[in-house]
């Protein structure tokens, strides 16, 4: 994903979110909770506060925005045991589809070349009436 404009120049969040979502297959609730079921790893990237008063999806890893990369990187000396390798299919949720997006790329960029987002994230998982559990706060 090129991160600047044509000249070399900036881009703003707009068009960087473009290009972002330009290079993935992103899916909506259904299918991300279909996709789960057949072995892909959710990723909930919600701060503490979101998923204490939202809930949380049963069976996701939860793994804050700051520590994505060490926690998603297979060959990583951080990595989450979750983390079995390159061509694992991981679906990442914010709480409603923009920081995940961008996240998702940050992880193909570490050559997890199966990473995607969710459409709409954690609100849109939930207004499906898919299952949630209670936050721990």
């Amino acid at each position: 994903m090129e991160l600047s404009a044509e000249g070399g120049g900036p881009v703003g969040i707009d068009e960087l979110l473009g290009r972002a979502r330009s290079g993935l297959d992103r899916v909506g609730p259904e299918e991300a909770f279909a996709e789960a079921a057949a072995g892909a790893l959710l990723v909930d990237i919600r701060y503490a506060a979101l998923r204490d008063r939202d809930g949380l999806i049963p069976g996701a890893l939860v793994v804050e925005r700051n520590e994505l990369e060490w926690r998603l990187d297979p060959g990583g000396s951080h990595r989450a045991v979750e983390a079995t390798g390159h061509g694992l299919r991981v679906v990442v949720i914010c709480n409603e589809g923009y920081a995940s997006s961008l996240a998702a790329v940050s992880l193909r960029q570490l050559g997890l070349f199966r990473a995607t987002d969710l459409i709409g994230g954690f609100q849109a998982w939930r207004a499906a009436g898919l299952p949630v559990t209670p936050g721990p706060g």
